[in-house]
């Protein structure tokens, strides 16, 4: 059994995204934010997403929220994204737009036929997916950069629903143990209970003495775009749909599991970006030292969470699967390396 109230999150994330069509996607941006543009679906895991694309620039995204996420979130994530482009105006994250009443962050859509929620409308960051690009060293550098700058310029900022419950904040990972009967083999299964284990063990105790801020928590390749000249150029972070307040060097391990390499050692790749990450945010030695935990951590609660959560939206199983290839590919990498190996790995690179 999970520890979680199922009706606070298990409504979240087993609800399907909002059925709407794109032609309802471009009265809404008309009606509620004056922008207008032909609407052309996006995949998304919990809200429902759309292109609105125009002639004479990049257009924009609609976000059709989820009815059944929090109201104080979602103002929190747009107010987040104001205080970054506020903070860090040259990084490349969507900037928002207002409705046009002047209501605040998002604009309230009443349908007769299906429950209220909130609409969102966001600049159009061009791009391709780094998942659809050729990873390179000099690409994970520029990824350890950009969180790095992204983290910086979130310092400081502040809300009220920043501690709210999210399946994903792995700082809370423990509860988790109830999902790992989902994946298909008892190997698996033995090593993500191995990196709970270790996480209470190592992790827990000191996270009280961590430094913690909001974070975005999702920085994975479908969330970071590249140019469509160079593959090692950053031209997109999105996706600020997992912030939460939570310890700094959790959000280093999120990226950072990854970029797992399926070849050589498998933390090169994570120690890269985490180089990058160190020049311009140093890490404490606490910090360090806990990273490969913390990555194994994410990677278990990836598996985990995908795994239950396909079952339950077939539908959506493409989406929700995106990452699990892969996530479950650096457990078995990471899980069989002894923790000291690991610990030592990572601060020698850390340390050149």
């Amino acid at each position: 059994m999970l520890n979680w109230n199922q009706e606070q999150l298990g409504a979240l994330l087993e609800a399907p995204p909002l059925p709407v069509t794109e032609a309802e996607a471009e009265a809404l941006a008309a009606a509620h934010f004056n922008r207008r543009g032909r609407a052309v679906a996006l995949g998304g895991e919990r809200d429902r997403n759309f292109h609105l694309r125009v002639e004479d620039g990049p257009g924009f995204v609609l976000k059709v929220i989820q009815p059944a996420e929090d109201a104080a979130v979602t103002t929190f994530q747009g107010l987040a994204l104001e205080h970054v482009a506020a903070a860090d105006p040259a990084l490349p994250v969507p900037r928002l737009y207002r409705p046009a009443d002047g209501s605040g962050t998002e604009a309230l859509w009443t349908p007769e036929d299906r429950p209220a929620c909130r609409l969102r409308l966001l600049d159009y960051r061009a791009g391709r997916p780094l998942h659809l690009t050729a990873p390179s060293p000099t690409q994970r550098r520029a990824v350890g950069a950009s969180l790095a700058r992204l983290d910086l310029a979130f310092r400081g900022f502040t809300h009220p629903a920043e501690r709210h419950p999210l399946m994903w904040d792995i700082q809370h990972a423990p509860r988790m143990r109830g999902l790992l009967a989902h994946l298909p083999q008892v190997g698996d299964r033995g090593l993500a209970a191995a990196a709970l284990d270790r996480f209470e063990r190592h992790v827990l105790p000191l996270l009280p003495q961590l430094r913690a801020q909001v974070i975005h928590n999702d920085f994975n390749p479908h969330n970071i775009l590249a140019s469509a000249e160079d593959d090692t150029v950053i031209t997109g972070i999105i996706d600020f749909g997992d912030m939460v307040r939570a310890p700094l060097v959790q959000d280093l391990a999120t990226a950072c599991a990854y970029q797992m390499q399926p070849e050589g050692h498998p933390l090169s790749g994570p120690a890269e970006l985490a180089q990058a990450f160190h020049a311009l945010s140093p890490l404490w030695p606490e910090e360090i030292a806990i990273l490969g935990d913390l990555i194994a951590t994410r990677l278990t609660v990836s598996v985990a969470i995908s795994g239950w959560r396909a079952a339950r939206q077939p539908e959506n199983a493409a989406y929700i699967l995106r990452n699990y290839n892969r996530a479950l590919s650096g457990l078995r990498r990471l899980g069989v390396l002894p923790r000291e190996e690991v610990q030592r790995y990572l601060k020698e690179r850390l340390a050149a």
